[in-house]
């Protein structure tokens, strides 16, 4: 089951060629592209906010989620910090995207590359009801590697 919502786009530092893109039909994320002026080099274990050049005016109720890029992580060692990021519905900023390069070599980041990917999903907002007890599960607090795998 697909959905689609309408996502109003500003270009703030170029034109239309960086507009995100899904790259296949079955594509859960556009492509995210660096609006960067000239090159912008990112040194091994250093981080760098690159901008995208967009600003959107996203639906109530829906988010766009910035993630890396498999690629991008797995070739060079470069991946997003603060992963995913959360574009809220109400923020009208530009996209910017925190690389980290985790690589062994510089890497450099020139315009229009692309550098990460949003993904568009339903938020729901959460009513907390403070409560004396949980309801029991078998699982019930165990976490961070209590099934012994």
């Amino acid at each position: 089951m697909t959905g689609e919502c309408e996502v109003r786009v500003r270009l703030l530092r170029g034109g239309e060629e960086l507009l995100p893109a899904y790259q296949t039909d079955g594509s859960a994320g556009m492509d995210l592209l660096a609006a960067v002026d000239g090159e912008v080099v990112i040194p091994p274990m250093a981080r760098a906010l690159i901008p995208t050049g967009l600003a959107v005016s996203l639906p109530p109720g829906v988010e766009g989620q910035v993630r890396p890029r498999s690629g991008l992580a797995i070739r060079h060692g470069v991946t997003c910090l603060n992963s995913p990021g959360t574009i809220d519905s109400d923020y009208r900023g530009e996209i910017c995207v925190i690389l980290v390069n985790l690589g062994g070599e510089p890497f450099p980041v020139r315009r229009g590359d692309r550098i990460a990917q949003i993904v568009f999903s339903r938020a729901l907002r959460a009513r907390l009801s403070v409560v004396p007890d949980l309801d029991g599960t078998e699982r019930g607090p165990g976490g961070f590697g209590h099934t012994g795998r």
